[in-house]
């Protein structure tokens, strides 16, 4: 299975990305938008981007926050265009909705990363039964938990501990004590937390 292994801090910066929503910490004195240098310093000598290349950094951008490569990501992209209402919005609900990104919004681990190798080790259940498979869609009245087994690992314990005053989306529910989490609805557009223009992917994608 094919890994991105692009590094993290850097590439978020290529897409304007703050690290943050990665789930890394950045100094919140800084601008991830771009990185003052005195090389090139002079903006208006850069070429104005194409459409092309505009959208191709919007489609970049969503791949990489989610950690999704090309041949998955447009496999959600063609689903979305077969569900009822806007293509854009049901692309961002399907990777919303993707398991390692649940396991990520409730806290169990630092980053979206961090999350998947968590579900590829077969450490959370879903309804009961054990997922291993990061990109299973979860669905209202799902209950996504932590293995008894694993709850003893500290690598948990101190994520969440670390994670207590992160703000949970209100489509998710927690049970930091029990280490049990809720799907109560599902995700929205407005509940993806960083900016993107998602017709632009979809224009892309429609050319």
């Amino acid at each position: 299975m094919a890994k991105n292994r692009e590094p993290i801090a850097k590439h978020a910066k290529a897409l304007g990305i703050s690290p943050a929503v990665m789930g890394y910490n950045a100094d919140p004195s800084k601008s991830w938008s771009g990185k003052n240098t005195s090389r090139n310093s002079n903006n208006q000598t850069r070429k104005k981007k194409s459409e092309y290349a505009t959208q191709l950094q919007e489609k970049q951008k969503v791949k990489f926050v989610y950690g999704v490569l090309e041949k998955q990501f447009r496999g959600y992209y063609e689903k979305a265009v077969r569900m009822p209402g806007k293509a854009g919005d049901n692309l961002l609900i399907q990777l919303e909705s993707r398991l390692d990104n649940v396991v990520f919004r409730l806290g169990y681990a630092a980053t979206r990363r961090e999350a998947r190798q968590m579900v590829n080790h077969g450490h959370f259940t879903v309804n009961g039964r054990k997922v291993n498979i990061p990109s299973y869609q979860v669905k209202p009245g799902m209950v996504i938990a932590l293995k008894e087994s694993s709850r003893s690992i500290e690598r948990f314990k101190n994520n969440v501990e670390a994670n207590a005053y992160h703000v949970i989306p209100k489509w998710l529910s927690f049970d930091a004590e029990n280490l049990v989490g809720k799907v109560v609805a599902a995700p929205v557009r407005e509940d993806v937390d960083f900016p993107v223009e998602e017709h632009l992917i979809v224009e892309l994608y429609s050319k």
